[in-house]
């Protein structure tokens, strides 16, 4: 199906940013690894996250929606959450057949890890995308910890077969491929038998969802020590090649907790670009000030692209009059941006360089290929390197682009509808990350359409 803006006027409301994905994921994981029941509240039930949920109950854990009426003075609120009676631990995998994980990345590296703490074998697959992500480093990673993991077709890559047994010890791993191979590698260590010491050679991309899997780990009960170290002695400090990552983590139980999901920087983006791009006021609610989210950083991007950007404890505000400007910005702290930040500055006046994103040719496509080709259909002008590109705004025109089933791609590029006619085919798969895309868009006067 076919997705395009329909019809918008001048943008003016206020909406309440989806769940985060990345949170929803890791709560799932770490309530089912828990002992005890936990309430998830504000999960998101994106395609992605119900793949986690699907194999969290695959391996034991006990996960209903639930709903519950709190009073507040005399009115009555209804809650949504999701309970989950943990596994303390104890995995076992009731499936006699390989557990499709669909298009969901994040739940396939992640939960390779989770996998090896079960006491059967465990077969992930996936869709056609799924099996092409590489997922060498960590098997090599999770081998030195006493894993077994083999892949099926003898490439690295899913079907993965996981084998019973994690031992614990010392490993390490590149911190350029993957930051979800070091957050799975921490959320499976406290339960392994000796614990484990985790070493991460720089450069450590997308260090903030690390640090997001740190902050919900301490919410269950876990405690990481991480330190810096330096590989030649002889190095200055200030020489950040030379610096590298350890985490320590002993052996520990997760204990069950009530946990609320944060809103998506990265979803919220599209409400915010969108507004930035047709000109008008917008407030999104459920965005924290403190938030440890990397893609925050598309409220500095916003404001330095002449947006007025205004951010409170718990919701950001944004004012623009249509006109944006192009920048320099490197995402390597935010690489789910690229596409967000692609489009904007194929909008504004001037160009914009991005770079920092090689990992991003890992993601669900090649991003920073994907981006180019498609922007090229619509007669964009760009200069495209090994992790970046450099987009020449305002060069582009009406035309129909692919979304190659990434759901970033077919949200980022529904925008430029704001200025131009363009239509994203397959773009009904944004339902990996924002199911309700086109409700939230309605609420603030943009009438997208499926066709």
């Amino acid at each position: 199906m076919n997705l395009k803006i329909k019809n918008f006027s001048k943008i003016n409301g206020s909406v309440k940013a989806p769940s985060s994905k990345s949170y929803s994921h890791r709560a799932v994981i770490l309530a089912s690894l828990s002992e005890g029941k936990s309430k998830l509240f504000d999960v998101l039930y994106s395609e992605d996250v119900l793949s986690t949920i699907r194999s969290c109950e695959t391996l034991g854990a006990r996960i209903d929606r639930k709903k519950e009426i709190i009073l507040k003075g005399d009115k009555s609120q209804t809650v949504d959450y999701l309970e989950v009676y943990g596994t303390g631990g104890k995995l076992h995998n009731s499936s006699q057949d390989m557990i499709d994980l669909a298009n969901s990345g994040t739940t396939l590296r992640i939960m390779t890890s989770v996998a090896a703490l079960s006491d059967n074998e465990v077969i992930f697959t996936g869709d056609d995308s799924l099996k092409t992500r590489p997922m060498g480093a960590l098997i090599d990673a999770l081998e030195a910890l006493g894993v077994k993991i083999e892949s099926l077709n003898d490439n690295n890559k899913a079907p993965l077969k996981v084998y019973p047994g994690y031992d614990g010890g010392e490993t390490d791993i590149l911190g350029s491929i993957s930051s979800q191979f070091i957050s799975s590698i921490l959320i499976s260590a406290p339960l392994s038998k000796k614990g484990v010491v985790l070493e991460v050679y720089p450069e450590f991309v997308s260090k903030p969802y690390v640090d997001m899997t740190i902050s919900i780990l301490e919410k269950f009960g876990i405690a990481i020590e991480e330190e810096n170290y330096q590989f030649h002695e002889t190095c200055k400090k200030e020489h950040t090649d030379c610096l590298g990552v350890k985490f320590n983590v002993k052996p520990q139980k997760y204990i069950a907790s009530d946990y609320i999901v944060e809103g998506d920087f990265s979803s919220a983006s599209y409400l915010l670009a969108a507004t930035a791009i047709a000109g008008g006021y917008v407030r999104v609610d459920n965005l924290f000030s403190d938030s440890k989210q990397g893609d925050k950083f598309i409220l500095d991007i916003l404001e330095e692209m002449d947006a007025n950007v205004t951010v409170f404890d718990d919701y950001v505000s944004l004012r623009s009059n249509g006109k944006l400007r192009g920048i320099d910005v490197n995402l390597s702290n935010a690489p789910d941006l690229l596409l967000t930040v692609a489009v904007l500055g194929a909008i504004a006046e001037g160009k914009t360089t991005i770079t920092g994103v090689k990992h991003g040719r890992l993601k669900e496509t090649d991003r920073i290929d994907t981006t180019c080709r498609e922007l090229e259909k619509l007669g964009c002008k760009l200069e495209e390197f090994e992790d970046g590109m450099t987009i020449y705004g305002q060069t582009i025109g009406d035309g129909i682009v692919e979304s190659h089933n990434d759901h970033r791609l077919a949200m980022a590029f529904s925008l430029l509808g704001l200025k131009h006619d363009v239509e994203v085919e397959n773009g009904e798969c944004f339902d990996v990350s924002f199911p309700n895309f086109i409700e939230l868009m309605g609420e603030i006067g943009i009438e997208l359409e499926l066709k």
